[in-house]
């Protein structure tokens, strides 16, 4: 039962995400982002499948020292910052730790926002229904920090989207989020990757281009859109 349940990689998983969110009460304007890496090849499907433009969203997670797949928190580029408050009480992380691993987090959020979007701009999200994206939500500490950065952009909703969930997650994005859609919420958990038959790293070359196609693809054909529109 739980092979089936598995995901065969992150295209599948976000093409059945993508139409997941067909059934989805959602207003337009629409934009999908994705959180980088393994985000966004499941928000490329997801944009496919909605016929919406695709963009990403950096965000680093903060992880604790020694065991850095645990997140204590994450940040945005823009300044936001999102701590989990429960697990810096429990192991005694102290501010000075913290300020270390933000300011080496950052320098690597720096670097992957150049090389995403190089001179490209940020898409302005006023009036705008956004759904972000991630391949799945342990703890949802990096989706938390992206909703929270991005709020303070104007968008008219925001979704948070993903395959898998921990239901703990899901619980608190709910609380951030105007509305979340999730495929599957396993309890046992184990973890995102167990969902996955494949679930190997993404590299930066292959976000690079799943965001160069997209940008190429909604540029030719917005204005044909909204000739029909018209």
């Amino acid at each position: 039962m739980l092979a089936t349940s598995r995901f065969a990689d992150r295209y599948e998983a976000g093409h059945r995400l993508g139409l997941a969110l067909r059934d989805h009460p959602i207003d337009r304007p629409l934009i999908v982002l994705g959180l980088p890496r393994g985000g966004v090849p499941v928000a490329s499907c997801v944009a496919e499948e909605l016929g919406a433009p695709l963009d990403v969203c950096v965000v680093r997670k903060l992880g604790v020292p020694g065991h850095e797949e645990l997140a204590l928190g994450a940040i945005v580029i823009g300044g936001a910052r999102v701590l989990n408050d429960d697990i810096v009480e429990e192991l005694r992380i102290s501010p000075e730790t913290i300020e270390r691993i933000v300011a080496q987090e950052e320098r690597e959020l720096r670097r992957r926002e150049e090389l995403y979007r190089g001179t490209r701009t940020f898409p302005a999200l006023a009036g705008e229904t956004v759904i972000v994206v991630d391949d799945g939500a342990a703890t949802g500490a990096s989706m938390r920090a992206a909703i929270v950065a991005l709020r303070e952009l104007g968008p008219r909703a925001i979704i948070a989207a993903m395959p898998v969930a921990s239901r703990d997650a899901l619980k608190m994005l709910s609380s951030v989020a105007d509305d979340c859609a999730c495929l599957i919420t396993p309890d046992p958990f184990y973890g995102v990757g167990f969902w996955y038959r494949d679930f190997s790293q993404v590299p930066d070359a292959e976000v690079r281009v799943l965001l160069a196609d997209a940008w190429r693809r909604w540029e030719t054909s917005a204005p044909l859109l909204a000739e029909v529109k018209s």
